[in-house]
């Protein structure tokens, strides 16, 4: 019995001492979390009595970030519920302030050099350099921002449009001719590192070394948010070895283009820089333009991908708005002529009929729809078709039968604007699924946003998708409505920070209308030349951070448009 007796004190004592042990940690970690919080309220400005936003400062060091890697999109939203427009948080190892809202967000971007100042990490300035646009400010960045105006000057992007064509028709024509699904989020990817290698930067790179510096180009990206040790292995090393094999590649032609006299004639983006610094007074040596010319790929590389991927998507989600965009593009004289034609191989000859069909009073040439073209090139020769407009159409002799489709005419700003429909599809895209989601700043001086005080030194981010998402301008923000953007209800002019996927002030993206041309190509030459659907079972879910794409890709079958749909679609009224 005492025996039982002892058992019995020694298993409660056991039961208390773990008890005891953890309300004592319990009671550190709340008096932890505590003197956290308490250590930021004591970093408020004590000479401004508004308070700080409401919100939670986390865990003694982690702070929220576990919760918002874990949580994705869905961490802001209940913070934002639970808190308001502009809430404290401590995520990455800073603390943050983040903000929704036009009125919140117009005081922020035209804050820029006087409340708040864009900070970049230190591994994204070592990587890019200290002559690129994103790591300028004050004077510096008004020069580099003046001298890179007219790289996106309307002459320039004329220029650019005809090769941009060429590069997307060419991919749009491989994803059709390719019997599998695309993965179009890494496809996007790669047909945006090659506008901008051959049409921005005038680069003639053969198509497995061009495959090569995708991936050299991919490797600099996975690095440029790293640690700042350059070290053996470490991020940072691996994000620098990236851009100098990029410079390496791109010196040899900026050497040859320093050297040439520099004539009116311009054909790339370089050229048109090289020129806008003599305007300005400024001589760009060739580490300057070499930092430049991977700023521009940076620039243009993931946030158009996303853009493009979700463009897909939505128009495969919306196969309504895809028609009416088609019926645009006819009622414009832009949805092409196409040539449906039969082969027969003969030898070593293949004998190809073409018949226009086309009607010949769009095209004023009635004489020549009267007459069926007939040659029997050599097998692997090319067949040109001329038409009236726009330059001769070519077509590989060995294409698969009805598989071919010529594009005409060719595409300019001025046909491009004649697109309404088209915009607004663009900008609706642009407004629910924003490429980038946000924005980062860092105070220079403490000021009031919403009735709080933003204290000096701390960071702030301001929120593009919340504000798309949540704006009163929008009538039923969640549904996909490019007519919200059209001249009846012009809900994207109710505010000017109502709607901001290129952010705004000095420092909103100069290549923003470049980015809308290339979309908006993109869609012109899709539905100009397939059909497609997704290949999943379900849409995939989107990731935002740090930039929206599909967790898994987007998987898409296309195919070619046959003779029957394309005279379906120009019949329609």
């Amino acid at each position: 019995m005492p025996k039982m007796f002892l058992l019995e004190v020694s298993y409660f004592m056991v039961l208390s001492t773990a008890f005891t042990s953890i309300i004592s940690v319990l009671l550190l970690l709340a008096v932890s979390r505590q003197l956290w919080a308490f250590r930021w309220r004591m970093t408020k400005d004590r000479t401004c009595k508004l308070p700080l936003p409401n919100g939670s400062m986390g865990w003694p060091l982690f702070g929220e970030t576990f919760h918002w890697l874990l949580q994705g999109s869905s961490f802001h939203i209940s913070r934002r519920e639970k808190y308001g427009n502009v809430f404290r948080t401590h995520v990455l190892g800073k603390p943050v302030i983040r903000v929704t809202g036009a009125e919140n967000i117009r005081k922020i971007l035209l804050g820029e050099h006087n409340l708040v100042s864009t900070q970049w990490p230190q591994s994204t300035r070592i990587i890019l350099g200290a002559n690129t646009l994103v790591n300028s400010i004050g004077d510096l960045h008004k020069q580099k921002r003046k001298i890179l105006a007219k790289v996106f000057s309307h002459a320039a992007l004329e220029t650019y449009i005809p090769r941009i064509q060429g590069v997307v028709r060419t991919e749009v024509e491989s994803w059709c001719a390719n019997q599998g699904s695309i993965n179009v989020y890494p496809s996007a990817k790669a047909l945006t590192f090659r506008i901008a290698v051959r049409v921005l930067l005038g680069l003639s790179v053969e198509d497995d070394h061009l495959d090569y510096l995708s991936k050299t180009f991919e490797q600099l990206m996975e690095n440029l948010f790293s640690l700042p040790l350059d070290v053996p292995f470490s991020g940072l090393r691996k994000g620098i070895k990236a851009r100098d094999i990029l410079h390496e590649c791109m010196e040899k032609t900026i050497a040859e283009k320093l050297k040439q006299s520099q004539s009116e004639e311009y054909s790339d983006a370089l050229d048109y820089m090289l020129s806008s610094a003599k305007e300005n007074g400024n001589e760009l040596n060739i580490k300057e333009l070499k930092e430049s010319a991977v700023e521009l790929i940076f620039a243009a590389y993931s946030t158009t991908a996303s853009a493009s991927t979700s463009l897909i998507l939505q128009l495969t989600r919306h196969p309504s708005v895809a028609e009416k965009a088609k019926q645009e593009l006819v009622s414009q004289g832009l949805n092409g002529h196409r040539a449906h034609f039969k082969s027969c191989k003969d030898g070593n000859s293949l004998s190809t009929v073409i018949i226009p069909e086309a009607s010949a009073e769009k095209r004023g040439t009635h004489e020549e729809s009267n007459s069926t073209m007939k040659t029997k090139p050599q097998k692997g020769f090319e067949l040109t078709h001329h038409t009236t407009s726009g330059p001769p159409c070519t077509m590989p002799a060995t294409v698969e039968e009805g598989h071919y489709s010529c594009h005409q005419p060719y595409l300019s700003l001025e046909k491009l604007s004649q697109l309404h429909y088209l915009d607004c599809v663009v900008k609706e895209v642009l407004r629910t699924l924003p490429p980038v989601s946000g924005g980062y700043r860092t105070a220079l001086q403490t000021f009031e946003l919403d009735g709080y005080q933003i204290p000096k030194g701390w960071s702030v981010m301001y929120s593009i998708r919340d504000t798309h998402e949540t704006a009163a301008v929008y009538q039923s923000p969640e549904l996909f409505d490019p007519d919200r953007f059209g001249t009846e209800r012009e809900e994207g002019k109710a505010g000017r920070f109502n709607f901001i996927p290129f952010g705004g002030g000095i420092r909103s993206c100069i290549g923003r209308k470049l980015a809308q041309i290339i979309l908006k190509i993109l869609v012109v030459e899709l539905l100009n030349t397939a059909r497609w659907e997704l290949a999943t079972p379900t849409y995939p879910k989107m990731q935002t951070v740090p930039i929206v794409h599909p967790v898994n890709g987007l998987h898409v079958c296309f195919n070619y448009l046959n003779s029957h749909e394309e005279n379906n679609a120009s019949q329609k009224p």
